[in-house]
């Protein structure tokens, strides 16, 4: 693997005051140890995209994997994994830079997050990202020279870093599964175990309709079209409408053993990209007139975040995204008529996510995975989150997102960088991973030790 380090300038951190929260992390919090970081590193590879890979009216061409290191006071250490995605961050700041520039001013972030985490004692991971992020986000406005950075930009920055806080935690404390891990106030949201979970089969600007026939033939059923394309909005609007005609009559006599009426399901991602609802009306309404209107289980974050129209009276499940930062914002889009939570704990960080869970659930509202394009061992903690959850409307089992295995050049060495590489829970089946004993004793080889990503260090 051709990996190349990013050298951080050097420079010293302000000294930072100290924040008194409020215990808002589980009843169950005097009992964890008081953990300390006394010292970090982190460590990067280029992992090249076989095509340009287009979403948010941009396209991608390779994703940096980056891992952070953290070891404790009592000797106890943890390594976490990231994806980079800074297009799906901050968009505007991607048309600003080179690809390589604009991950480099992310694993910057990582960085001078990690210094904040050696000086920020924590009993959960949730309360050390509350405690980190109002400084992590300043560092992200320096580093970039954008006062309006966007917030998904610093999580997804702070995600290995959160899994280090999480694997360390779960250490310290001899926790040896995800779901014991979670705190108390978190569990009952993520108290269920999903045998099934479908996979969500990506659909980027370019892909060919081949592959789409060839994934029919593997068994796939349910497949996430990315609309918002390039351009203005007419133009994004007349290019999407296209590509779903496309797309429907490619996949529309197509049938499969999974759904109650045998046919297969769409649900669509604008990543934000539609200004105003009037736009997506007449998205949807090209969708009745084609008759794909039926088979849309769901659309992802449609809208602008700065656009507060409601959409309650619209007859599809819409759901929150990128607009979700904390649970004010995720109550702000329930109260918009929002009616699915997409969790992104791999571009969002866990702690984020599991507070987004437990406020879905307390309104009995369904939650849904999504991916980053995220490396096999990211994907295993998506998962985790996934089989956790609630089962899906509709297919009545666990629903996320992967799509790195049709992305990867280097997809096949990047599985057996997995500790549990080739699990049968691993291995998508007819369109789902099929979860056994295994895979829930194991926690998704999450808690493993992971040879390849040790050595970076």
């Amino acid at each position: 693997m051709d990996r190349r380090r990013f050298v951080k300038s050097a420079g010293v951190l302000a000294a930072l005051s100290s924040m008194n929260l409020p215990d808002l992390h589980g009843s169950d919090s005097a009992a964890l140890k008081l953990i300390k970081i006394v010292r970090t590193q982190s460590d990067f590879e280029r992992e090249k995209l076989i095509r340009p890979f287009g979403f948010k009216g941009g396209y991608l061409t390779e994703l940096w994997q980056v891992a952070s290191r953290m070891q404790s006071e009592s000797g106890v250490s943890g390594i976490g994994i990231g994806t980079q995605s800074v297009l799906y961050g901050d968009a505007d700041l991607f048309s600003r830079h080179s690809e390589t520039v604009g991950n480099a001013m992310m694993y910057d972030l990582v960085n001078k997050s990690l210094e904040h985490v050696k000086k920020t004692p924590f009993k959960t991971p949730i309360e050390l990202i509350d405690k980190i992020l109002p400084f992590v986000v300043q560092d992200g406005k320096k580093i970039t020279g954008k006062q309006d950075l966007n917030l998904n930009f610093v999580y997804n920055a702070l995600v290995g870093v959160d899994n280090a806080a999480w694997i360390t935690y779960a250490a310290e404390n001899k926790f040896s599964s995800f779901e014991t891990m979670i705190p108390e106030p978190y569990k009952k949201a993520l108290s269920h175990r999903n045998e099934k979970i479908a996979i969500m089969y990506q659909i980027p600007y370019g892909m060919p309709m081949e592959d789409l026939k060839n994934a029919v033939k593997q068994g796939y059923f349910v497949f996430k079209i990315k609309t918002g394309a390039p351009g203005s909005q007419s133009e994004m609007l007349k290019a999407d409408m296209s590509r779903l005609s496309l797309i429907h009559e490619t996949l529309k006599n197509m049938r499969t053993g999974q759904t109650p009426d045998g046919k297969l399901i769409y649900t669509m991602d604008a990543n934000a990209r539609y200004e105003k609802k009037e736009t997506l009306l007449r998205y949807l309404d090209h969708a009745r007139k084609i008759g794909a209107f039926d088979q849309i289980l769901l659309i992802e974050e449609p809208l602008n975040e700065n656009n507060d129209e409601s959409v309650a009276d619209i007859d599809l499940r819409i759901g929150a995204d990128e607009s979700v930062h904390d649970e004010q914002s995720a109550i702000k889009r329930l109260d918009q008529g929002y009616k699915v939570m997409v969790l992104k704990g791999i571009a969002k960080t866990l702690s984020l996510s599991v507070k987004i869970a437990k406020l879905a659930a307390d309104r009995n509202v369904p939650c849904m995975c999504a991916d980053l394009t995220v490396n096999p061992i990211l994907i295993d903690w998506n998962k985790n989150l996934a089989a956790h959850l609630a089962p899906f409307p509709v297919i009545n089992m666990g629903m996320m997102e992967t799509n790195g295995d049709m992305n990867y050049v280097n997809w096949k060495n990047m599985v057996n960088y997995h500790p549990a590489a080739h699990a049968s829970w691993m291995i998508p089946k007819n369109g789902v991973f099929e979860l056994n004993s295994d895979f829930y004793e194991r926690s998704g080889g999450i808690f493993e030790p992971s040879v390849h990503y040790q050595s970076m260090f």
